[in-house]
């Protein structure tokens, strides 16, 4: 466009150069007949040009037709480059999605869930957002994520956002009413699927159970509770704020699944050699069955489908997360 601009006034240039050696005219003069001629409108001529003044005209008047034509095509292109551009982009957006599996799906990119995406994201890109704000597509495209511009509650929309293959899902919409259609229509299309949802009502958390969410939370709860331990343990605050971040390498807390092939499956704390091995600390244990064992004793025995809650630093979790599960 700047290169545009510039050929526009080089025109206008000789345009009044011309006039001003041919016919003598002034400056004003010049630049008047200059602009009537590039622009058509057919006003009347200033002077009555000699007849080297009128085939100068007519050369004017061919170069500023040429001139609007390219500006034209220029402009044309721009849009059609542009919207090209964007039907590719979204193409390939989709084809992304459409390989996914296992992935996350966070309908709703407000405050929470742009926060929620980005924790997500230390772990693995795949995250699928779904948001009906057309607006917040500019956003999504700087942060990076895959996304679908539409309704949630839309089960074509969720269907192509690979919820039949998906892993997890967030309930994370504006109202409540939204987040238990939302979680209904999830669970219909997707019976294995995990969901949590987002309730602002304490008094919908037991609905949201109900219609198919495993887990149904509480952002004022959660905020509140945060601020009370800061209050009351500032420095409990601190520590679980490093450890469950991922920002720091001194300190983290995991937690680790064992699988059916997995060397650690019928050895003891005490015999796996975790701690010496891998400096780790097991915090805690679920079982297959959900119970949840704490600060479990050297004795207790490592079993198949065994979740381990493990701290510490970033390179033993990883080296214990290989020896654990070789395979994956």
């Amino acid at each position: 466009m700047e290169i545009a601009i510039i050929i526009a006034v080089f025109i206008f240039g000789i345009g009044i150069a011309g006039y001003m050696l041919i016919e003598q005219w002034n400056f004003i003069d010049a630049a008047y007949m200059t602009a009537i001629t590039l622009s058509t409108v057919g006003f009347l001529e200033v002077h009555e040009p000699t007849t080297a003044g009128r085939i100068f005209t007519i050369i004017l008047i061919f170069i500023g037709a040429g001139y609007f034509l390219y500006l034209a095509g220029v402009i044309v292109q721009a849009i059609v480059e542009g919207e090209i551009r964007t039907l590719l982009g979204r193409h390939r957006l989709d084809k992304k999605i459409k390989k996914l599996e296992n992935h996350y799906i966070i309908c709703g990119y407000g405050r929470i869930g742009r926060v929620l995406c980005n924790f997500i994201k230390e772990d693995t890109p795949d995250i699928v957002v779904l948001e009906q704000d057309e607006t917040q597509a500019d956003v999504l495209e700087k942060d990076k994520l895959h996304y679908l511009i539409g309704d949630a509650l839309d089960e074509e929309l969720l269907i192509k956002a690979g919820i039949k293959k998906a892993g997890f899902l967030v309930a994370a919409l504006a109202t409540d009413t939204a987040n238990v259609f939302l979680v209904l229509t999830a669970r219909q299309l997707n019976p294995d699927i995990y969901i949590m949802a987002r309730a602002s009502n304490p008094g919908l958390k037991k609905k949201l159970i109900i219609a198919g969410a495993n887990r149904v939370e509480s952002p004022y709860d959660t905020g509140a509770i945060s601020m009370g331990l800061k209050l009351l343990r500032p420095n409990v605050r601190t520590f679980l704020d490093i450890a469950l971040s991922r920002k720091s390498d001194a300190i983290q807390i995991e937690e680790l699944f064992i699988q059916k092939k997995s060397r650690y499956i019928q050895l003891t704390l005490k015999d796996s050699r975790i701690r010496q091995d891998f400096n780790l600390i097991i915090i805690a244990i679920k079982k297959a069955s959900g119970e949840m064992i704490f600060a479990p004793h050297f004795e207790t025995l490592l079993q198949e489908n065994n979740i381990l809650i493990v701290m510490g630093k970033t390179k033993d979790l990883k080296a214990f997360a290989k020896a654990l599960n070789p395979d994956e």
